[in-house]
This record gives C-alpha cells, structure tokens and sequence, in this order.
C-alpha cells in the first residue's frame, strides 16, 4: 500500500514566539511619559526600545460653534473615542475637480461659447439688427441723430400736393384722389385730397363728444384689474361708453385707479354713490367725479 505523500508544511519546524514582558509606563514630575518595553528585531534578539513622551496643551479662541461641534456625540465604528477629530481614524475623501483656465470670454482652445454660437448664427440669419427706417443705421428709428434733419410728414405733406414719383399730377399713373400712398409712402387721413385737415372731431352725430361725456374716477383699484373686471363692475348701472385703466408705460401694472365715462349722467351719478366705499378685491374702492384738467 502506498504511502501519502508528505506535506511540504512537515519540513516546517513549529516554532513558538517567545513571550515578551509588558510595556512599562511611567511619568515624572515634569510631565513626560516614559515608556519602556522589549521586542525583537530583525535579528531575532530581544532589544530595549524606551519613548519618552511630552505632553503639551495648546489653547486656542475658537467659535462657539466649533467648540460645541467637538463635544457632539459618536456613533458608528467611532463610538466611545474621545472628542474631536481622530487623525488616524478618520477617513477624508477627496473629489478630483478639473479646473478649466479661460481668458477673458474665450476658452484657452478657442472653441466658442454657446451665446457666442446663438450671435453667429442670428448675424448669418439677418435676424436681430436694428436698422433704423430714416437713414438705414444699426439703431433705433427713435434714437437716429438725424430725425430732425431729414423728411418726416411735413415732406409727405408737400409732396402730396405736388409731383409724386409716378410723374406730374393728372398723368396716367398718379394716383387718384383720396389715396392712402402717394409714390409708395403712406398719407395720413389727414393730408389726403378731401380732407379737412388734421385734428378731426370724433364726435357722435347726436354733437356729443368723448370729453363731454359724465365720467367718474375710480381710485384703490388692485393692480390686477382688467378693463372687463371695471366695466362688468359698473355696467350692472347702466350703459358704459369707455373704461380707462391708469397703467404704468414699461411695466403695463395698473397704478391703482381708472376712469369709467357713462351715457346718462343719472346712470353715472347712481354708479358714483354706490361704489364709493365698496369692498372689491379685498380693496376699499374710491369714486368720485373726474376733474378735466385745467
């Protein structure tokens, strides 16, 4: 019968490590902690190794916030150590952050922006310049230096009695009387062949016009009032003419009154007594006679 073949752990010859005295400590009078023990080292013989340890404390001012964090409870493999931060222990991780060097607006590898890609793209479109419509400049019509200089209506005017670009009056491609374009350019009602001139009346054909018309003034009106919220509010007292909310010229928010002009002045005088005082929209509403400014 064959034999088992031997381990190579046989050929090991068990050996046992000597059994080493304890660490001696002690601390003198000045504080210092000496400690003294024996090990091995790489010889196999047993050496003295003494530390001498010195203690010292560092106060330092600190935020009552920190030295209140220090005193916090300890849970988890730390539970039971002593306050503060452990520097052996404690684990900091660190996040790699890439940082990427630009000069000025351009990146270092030249490669455009997104806002610079959205510009290129509305110059290539035409779309987003300003042309000025009396001399063709990139601003606003509003803002051109030259609009005082340069032909406006006056020059409309003119050429509207005279000779217009299809040639003299009476040719065959002048346009007719009453025309709204005279050469392709607008005429305003006002300058056109039968008018009679600027500033006509609007008045109604029973000779009432809109000043004339009894009209109250609203006051402590909420911001978000519509023109429809005001007129349903004095319609139930008769027939409304117009309905004027006093809003702010950029923003359009209402500034807190409006005008509201009726057909009878009974019918006005009746809606005056019974909303001045009303509560609307958590508000106490004002309401009394429009002054006509002087």
């Amino acid at each position: 019968m064959a034999t088992a073949a031997a381990s190579w752990a046989d050929d090991v010859d068990e050996f046992e490590l000597p059994k080493l005295p304890k660490p001696k400590q002690t601390i003198d009078e000045n504080g210092i902690i000496t400690i003294e023990e024996i090990v091995i080292n790489d010889d196999g013989k047993k050496v003295k190794v003494t530390k001498k340890i010195r203690k010292k404390i560092q106060k330092a001012v600190v935020e009552h916030a920190v030295a209140e964090r220090r005193q916090w409870a300890k849970f988890g493999k730390e539970k039971g150590s002593s306050p503060g931060p452990q520097v052996a222990t404690t684990t900091i991780e660190r996040e790699n952050v890439i940082l990427k060097l630009t000069a000025g607006n351009k990146d270092v590898d030249n490669e455009p922006s997104e806002e610079q890609i959205i510009k290129d793209n509305l110059k290539k479109s035409g779309a987003g310049q300003l042309k000025c419509r009396l001399c063709s400049g990139g601003h606003y019509t509003a803002k051109c230096p030259y609009k005082n200089e340069l032909a406006g209506l006056d020059a409309m005017g003119e050429k509207a009695g005279g000779e217009d670009d299809f040639g003299a009056a009476g040719d065959e491609g002048a346009p007719t009387a009453g025309a709204s374009t005279i050469g392709g350019k607008y005429v305003p009602p006002s300058m056109r062949a039968g008018a009679r001139g600027a500033g006509e009346s609007m008045r109604r054909p029973g000779g009432i016009g809109r000043d004339d018309l009894p009209t109250l003034r609203v006051s402590n009106l909420s911001q978000d009032a519509t023109d429809s919220d005001v007129r349903d509010l004095f319609s139930r007292f008769g027939r409304v003419e117009r309905v004027y909310i006093g809003r702010d010229r950029d923003t359009r928010i209402g500034k807190g009154f409006a005008f509201v002009s009726f057909e009878d002045r009974n019918v006005a005088d009746q809606a005056r007594q019974k909303v001045d005082g009303l509560g609307y929209d958590n508000l106490i509403l004002k309401c009394v006679w429009s002054q006509p400014k002087e």
